[in-house]
């Protein structure tokens, strides 16, 4: 479909006339990453997941906005015959709850895996990354600018000469996900060409999103949430979450509707690591008609 000029691609599971799921997937993945629970959810709904702007086959943009995705993802509400739930993961899962508020009249229920935000204004640290801690408000928006124009200098990101080499650089950000899984979801987000396999993901994505904020927004506006979120985080400590427990439970007092659940074994990327226990927890919560 389109929305605000890109093309998004859309992945469909289940009966077209069962009540209908959107998902939202993280920064620098894509929309077959909730292959492993997309299976388990489609017995009972249409499930549509969405590859974001910039990511997976969906058209590239001059620039990646957080308010960009969430508009995606209410134009993509907005086309459906009634309303949806949702459900999101990590930047999608922030993005979706925000689209829940926007589009309100679309959705009736959803589902955030641990995508209430980075801790503060450093963001989460990326592995090899320096550290940022002593640096000023102007320093890190000099090194957001600087991490943009080295970003958009670039047309392609650089090609590994076989698919194992590529599985290889995505496990050192995701050392706890299995050799196995990482094979299937860098062979459906990366292309092959003459010279090896690249990564689909717009390169400007890695710019961030428009430099630094006030950890203070991340919540507030969750109050005027109508739809009843069901907040989903792992036991285990990983790159980029779960949040300090005192944080998340300060952020999630502004939902007015909220069920917990925390899933044993899990890190960050829960519906991958317990996928079963995920799409349980998620059809127990879902109403289905």
């Amino acid at each position: 479909m389109l929305s605000n000029g890109i093309r998004l691609r859309l992945h469909e599971w289940g009966d077209p006339e069962a009540f209908p799921v959107v998902m939202a997937h993280g920064m620098f993945d894509h929309a077959r990453s909730f292959d492993l629970i997309a299976g388990e959810l489609a017995r009972y709904f249409r499930v549509i997941s969405v590859d974001a702007r910039g990511h997976g086959d969906s058209g590239w943009a001059a620039s990646y906005p957080w308010l960009a995705d969430v508009f995606d993802l209410c134009n993509v509400l907005r086309e459906l015959d009634r309303k949806a739930h949702v459900i999101g993961h990590s930047k999608g899962g922030g993005q979706a709850t925000e689209a829940a508020v926007r589009a309100s009249d679309r959705v009736r229920q959803i589902v955030n895996i641990d995508g209430f935000g980075p801790p503060d204004a450093r963001g989460f640290p990326r592995p090899g990354a320096p550290a940022t801690e002593t640096l000023s408000h102007a320093e890190h928006c000099a090194q957001y600018l600087d991490r943009r124009r080295t970003a958009g200098s670039r047309d392609r990101w650089r090609a590994y000469a076989t698919l194992d080499e590529l599985v290889e650089r995505r496990q050192q950000q995701n050392p706890r996900l299995s050799s196995a899984w990482l094979r299937y979801f860098s062979y459906h987000g990366a292309t092959r060409s003459s010279d090896g396999w690249r990564w689909k993901v717009d390169p400007l994505c890695a710019a961030g999103g428009f430099g630094p904020f006030k950890p203070e927004w991340i919540a507030p506006g969750w109050q005027q949430l109508s739809a009843p979120m069901l907040a989903i985080v792992g036991s285990e400590l990983d790159t980029w979450g779960p949040l300090p427990e005192a944080l998340l439970e300060q952020r999630l007092s502004y939902v007015p509707n909220l069920e917990r659940a925390q899933v044993e074994g899990a890190g960050h990327f829960v519906h991958i690591e317990q996928p079963r226990e995920t799409a349980r927890l998620m059809l127990d919560f879902l109403e289905r008609s």
